[in-house]
């Protein structure tokens, strides 16, 4: 679901089938790097802490670490599947395609009932495909807007709660002196569905009807890329939204020149590293919609899913209830500045950090991205080409319609 996209180049490699000998049975786990490759923070350390402690207390079984940045995901795991070389546990991508194949084990088979229990409810419904789970959330995020509260008493203005109000205060952000930018609108390749879906989320639209099925050109999603299409006209955003990149307008933000974006938890740090902008210069409100505050901003998640083409359930299941233990939530959290996935580590959380808390109480009304079986390569799709729905009027129906018809064409 990439919530976040982080490190720019992998980190350990290794053979992707499982292993039993001398009464010692080796798994591997291929994950996300949601740090920097080959620094501290990377999540190949993260992991590595956690198979060594298993490890430890689990003799017989050997957990094998892989770490692959978020920046080369999608093509190297594209990769590696095609040559049908799985893990015995993924952590990064939904479970829907892989569960349509028949090359997942049932969650149940893999973690325990205490374990699945603790799962957050809004987002443990999204790992069914044919009412079975698939897969479990791992990690968290919930979407807000930030703003600068330098630029907002400078234009005299307050953060706004509809898109007519985002308008006027883009516009008045805009005419201030200096290059400054009113909304910035990464629609960019690294999140443009994320960025798309918080806008759809404003007019009550999204990239699915009711029943699951794709809606991607409907008409309030339509109405709503129009009205983003006049605040690039008038101005009011970067110059180039098709090309802006989220971590180039989450920088923005955080070195001054930004008054309002979209944002989670993962900006907090930008601002702290960029030392533009302290605690009191910058606040978080709800996404403006069109007619009020959103009520169920985006809230999306990071899966682990188990391959059952290794054959070792019994070694997986020990080793996910091992990791999803609060002090390892907690502990991921805290290092890439995301959100639990589980409720007794939230609830920690909620009551020791009051910025963490605003996102958490996001969570349980979060809409999330759909659960269809082609998604990741709609998504794939959204990100090369939902930019220029922003160019025009006009083309906003054009885009959307082409996109439409991709999903409903990629269909299993």
């Amino acid at each position: 679901m990439a919530l976040t996209a982080c490190s720019s180049s992998s980190t350990s490699t290794g053979s992707s089938k499982s292993t039993s000998a001398g009464g010692v049975t080796t798994i591997n786990l291929l994950a996300a790097d949601y740090g920097t490759a080959g620094t501290p923070n990377s999540s190949q350390n993260y992991w590595q802490s956690i198979a060594t402690a298993f490890h430890a207390a689990n003799p017989s079984i050997v957990v094998h670490v892989q770490t692959i940045a978020w920046t080369d995901w999608q093509a190297k795991t594209t990769t590696m599947f095609q040559a049908k070389q799985y893990p015995d546990i993924l952590e990064g991508d939904a479970p829907q395609e892989f569960a349509a194949d028949n090359l997942l084990y049932p969650l149940t088979d893999v973690m325990s009932p205490t374990t699945i229990a603790n799962l957050i409810p809004v987002f443990a419904k999204q790992e069914d495909t044919n009412n079975v789970a698939y897969g479990a959330p791992f990690t968290t995020s919930s979407r807000v807007m930030f703003y600068n509260k330098k630029l907002f008493a400078q234009a005299k203005i307050t953060p706004p709660t509809t898109w007519q109000q985002l308008e006027t205060d883009a516009a008045a952000i805009k005419a201030l002196p200096g290059s400054n930018i009113g909304y910035d609108m990464p629609l960019g390749t690294e999140e443009a569905q994320a960025e798309s879906l918080m806008w759809m989320l404003g007019n009550d639209g999204n990239y699915v009807d009711g029943t699951g099925k794709y809606d991607i050109n409907s008409a309030n999603n339509v109405a709503t890329f129009q009205f983003m299409a006049g605040l690039v006209k008038a101005g009011d955003t970067e110059a180039g939204p098709a090309t802006q990149n989220r971590t180039v307008a989450w920088q923005d933000f955080a070195n001054g020149n930004v008054g309002m974006v979209g944002g989670s938890t993962a900006l907090i740090p930008i601002i702290s590293t960029a030392k533009k902008l302290t605690s009191a210069d910058w606040g978080v409100v709800p996404m403006p919609g069109k007619n009020g505050p959103v009520t169920t901003p985006l809230a999306v998640h990071d899966d682990v899913t188990a391959f059952n083409t290794g054959g070792h359930a019994a070694q997986i299941k020990a080793f996910l209830d091992f990791a999803y233990q609060d002090k390892y939530q907690e502990q991921f959290d805290n290092e890439y500045n995301l959100l639990p996935a589980t409720t007794s580590a939230s609830a920690a959380l909620s009551a020791s950090n009051p910025i963490d808390a605003t996102f958490l109480a996001a969570l349980p009304n979060g809409a999330q991205y759909p659960t269809n079986s082609n998604w990741t390569p709609v998504t794939a799709k959204i990100q090369n080409t939902i930019g220029a729905a922003v160019a025009s009027n006009s083309a906003a129906s054009t885009v959307l319609g082409q996109l439409q018809t991709f999903a409903n064409s990629s269909s299993n």
